[in-house]
């Protein structure tokens, strides 16, 4: 389905490691820009055991063993090698994603967009990180084996590449504090509501599917971290104390051991499912109750768009959420909002949802319809396809010789 009636476009979309975070906005640029009827590869550094999550049927992705540093400067010549689209779309400013898109633009002036779903350094102290190391402890960052800036996710190496965002040909951000803080256009996370359909599925047969048919299910899908609150239903859940109540954690990465520190301390409430590919994951979250998004008001929480919420809301799902960031404002009226860290008010509107099937399900209907209309792919292509034609049209009038030169080159090796 092309949703643009411009020329198709090679793009190349660069992930940062396809096995580590930001993989679900990669697959989701990609996607929007195949809706748009562009032919498009995804390439990337694989650091871990496995590409994760695994990509729809639609993407293949092309991963090349990623390294730490020095390395890193055979994995980024492979990464260089394998680039060929006419424009390149880096996901988040990162060495191994943009970093390596303005490296291939200085050689054959390929237009590059970069995408930021993330505020990188808040995770690091924001405006207050500064590194500087004394000269001792700077040689052994660089030169021990075990040396910190051996290693490319480096709080150093962050901070530079936001410093790059400026070269970068366009930028899209997927909320507002990233528009106002990085400027850019404004894309945020999405879905494909014809495959995230709630006529497509029967939530008591997925129920059964995934073993949660004698459960009222709180669904949370994505990665356990701190500040996405989950402590807090896991207290109200306490202050119900009712039986059948479960939260199910699906998927997820396990970046250290704060999901297995919940299990340990809430096991009567919690259930974890293992990791799903994109396109199943619409049958997943068709077996919730009520999908709970339940952030707490931090800085890395303020920089991000839970892409949870759009899968509730495609899902037509009653959405328990609170009012950090852009939240409000991707819900409006349709979701069920509270303080953060507010146990209390959680197991209140908890309790409100549950006890009113009716009034939840008529607001996860205007949910859905909310997502059709702002947060769909088809409704995101809008956006990108003339970003992506602005890219093209800016590359020089010698440019279309110059690339027919270039893949002659690549052909021949």
């Amino acid at each position: 389905m092309n949703l643009s009636n411009a020329p198709t476009t090679k793009v190349s979309v660069i992930a940062p490691d396809v096995s580590g975070g930001g993989m679900t906005r990669v697959y989701l640029v990609s996607q929007i820009l195949q809706k748009l009827g562009h032919d498009v590869e995804v390439i990337g550094c694989q650091f871990g055991d496995v590409i994760y999550p695994p990509p729809p049927d639609t993407l293949s992705v092309t991963a090349v063993p990623g390294q730490q540093l020095p390395q890193f400067i055979q994995s980024a010549t492979q990464l260089l090698n394998q680039i060929r689209g006419d424009v390149i779309y880096a996901i988040k400013p990162r060495p191994t994603s943009l970093g390596i898109a303005l490296l291939k633009k200085m050689y054959t002036r390929r237009p590059v967009l970069l995408d930021m779903d993330d505020w990188e350094l808040s995770w690091f102290g924001g405006e207050d990180y500064a590194y500087r190391p004394t000269v001792k402890q700077l040689a052994r960052d660089i030169f021990k084996p075990d040396g910190a800036l051996r290693d490319l996710e480096h709080p150093f190496y962050i901070s530079l590449g936001e410093q790059w965002v400026r070269q970068a040909d366009v930028v899209t951000v997927n909320n507002q504090f990233l528009q106002q803080k990085f400027g850019g256009h404004y894309l945020p996370n999405s879905k494909d509501t014809d495959i995230f359909d709630p006529a497509r599925f029967d939530p008591a047969v997925s129920r059964q599917t995934y073993g949660l048919s004698d459960y009222r299910v709180l669904m949370f899908p994505g990665t356990a971290r701190p500040h996405k609150g989950l402590e807090d239903v896991l207290m109200a859940m306490d202050q119900l104390d009712q039986p059948d109540l479960r939260l199910v954690i699906v998927g997820g990465r396990k970046p250290d051991g704060y999901e297995d520190d919940l299990m340990a301390r809430w096991p009567q409430w919690l259930i974890k499912l293992p990791r799903f590919p994109s396109d199943q994951m619409a049958e997943v979250v068709a077996a919730a109750h009520v999908v709970v998004v339940p952030q707490r008001d931090t800085s890395i929480a303020r920089a991000q768009f839970p892409i949870k919420l759009t899968d509730g809301m495609a899902m037509a799902k009653p959405i328990l959420s609170t009012t950090v960031g852009d939240i409000p404002k991707i819900l409006g009226d349709t979701g069920y909002l509270v303080a953060p860290c507010a146990a209390d008010q959680l197991a209140q509107m908890l309790q409100t949802i549950l006890d009113n099937p009716r009034q939840a399900a008529e607001r996860g209907r205007l949910a859905r319809e909310r997502c059709i209309q702002h947060y769909s792919v088809n409704a995101m292509a809008e956006t990108l396809g003339p970003l992506i034609q602005q890219c093209v049209k800016r590359q020089p009038r010698n440019q279309l010789g110059y690339k027919q030169n270039y893949r002659r080159m690549e052909s021949g090796r």
